[in-house]
């Protein structure tokens, strides 16, 4: 390794234990725990069942065969129902997995670049997963018919079995909860295969983004991607994409692994005075800001894209080598607030940045 890039990692690594030292205290606080008032009996659209979760703050719609997705996910005030993820529109069984409002990233998130990695001395083949692209991407969980473990009346729980899987073998669990305002997503997966493998685990929400949305999600760096949107060079984040405070989003395309979060971020509305706090035990997010539509992706992940095949091996870039038997465990939490003011601090009298 060169000098500079000694010097790099360095910096990196250190940006990366600030981070976390900030992150350890400043945390994001979840609301006080509220009893459901309602929960769905399996409502059905077309021929896709969904389990709905309710209480005084929130409302979930889980789709089990549809990748164990979310369809929907509002803030609920004075009986009025507010869309915080992007709704899925049709629920059915045509229902394409980005048509939801969220749903997992496992056994890893993002494309694997020419669907092979090393590890170990070994050559591992990922095979395609989607006939519109020409990379894998995302894992199989998006794509799974998941089931019911357990439900409640603020919880479910569901599972999936890949121990057949090739290259990657395992159980997946996913369990979301409503806590107060809070929405809890925790994945879980045991390595079920003979070989040790890198693992991943991520959550791809949706969420729906209006013509003053911000961002608040301050990053050491990023990943600049080629036309294949895979990673070539890591830079510092430029001025027009740090999000150290609530920020508008940018107008021109971003599709980057940002790198060195502190795991805290927030997405406020000022229009409808609602914002969003989210909490993660990862390192890294993904920014999706496709033009001219009504979402934006902002995705917490534990890896950046293709982070088998980067410099230093996927446990350099925050995968876990997990042997058989081993598990890996993420838990994300969105909390919805009230917020009265027209704008976070530092946002006020800024301008957009392309």
């Amino acid at each position: 390794m060169t000098v500079t890039n000694l010097v790099s990692a360095a910096s990196q690594n250190a940006q990366i234990r600030r981070s976390r030292l900030a992150a350890a205290a400043n945390p994001v606080q979840p609301g006080p725990s509220t009893a459901a008032v309602a929960r769905g009996e399996g409502s059905a659209a077309a021929d896709v069942a969904c389990i709905t979760l309710a209480n005084a703050h929130l409302r979930l719609d889980v789709a089990p065969s549809l990748g164990g997705g979310v369809t929907r996910f509002d803030w609920r005030n004075d009986g009025a129902l507010t869309p915080i993820f992007r709704r899925c529109r049709e629920v059915g069984a045509a229902t394409q997995p980005n048509e939801l409002a969220c749903y997992p990233l496992l056994p890893y998130s993002n494309r694997i670049g020419g669907g092979r990695f090393s590890v170990a001395g070994r050559r591992v083949e990922v095979p395609r997963n989607r006939a519109d692209e020409p990379l894998p991407i995302h894992g199989d969980g998006w794509l799974a018919q998941w089931q019911v473990l357990e439900t409640g009346r603020e919880h479910v729980r569901l599972t999936l079995d890949r121990r057949d899987g090739k290259p990657y073998a395992f159980r997946a669990t996913q369990t979301y909860t409503l806590d107060g305002p809070t929405l809890v997503i925790a994945l879980d997966i045991e390595n079920t295969g003979r070989d040790t493998l890198p693992f991943g685990l991520g959550v791809h929400p949706f969420f729906v983004r209006d013509a003053d949305t911000e961002l608040s999600a301050a990053a050491g760096g990023l990943w600049l991607s080629g036309d294949d949107w895979l990673p070539v060079r890591h830079v510092p984040a430029p001025p027009a994409w740090q999000f150290g405070v609530a920020y508008p989003l940018p107008e021109t395309i971003v599709n980057h692994a940002f790198t060195g979060w502190s795991g805290q971020a927030a997405v406020v509305w000022p229009r409808r005075r609602l914002s969003l706090n989210i909490a993660a035990d990862t390192d890294y997010y993904v920014l999706y800001t496709p033009p001219g539509e009504d979402f934006f992706c902002f995705e917490p992940v534990d890896h950046p894209i293709n982070a088998m095949n980067l410099a230093g091996g996927a446990s350099e870039h925050g995968m876990t080598l997990l042997k058989r038997g081993e598990r890996l465990t993420r838990t994300f939490r969105f909390t919805v607030e009230r917020t009265g003011l027209r704008s976070m601090p530092g946002a006020r009298g800024s301008r957009r940045r392309q």
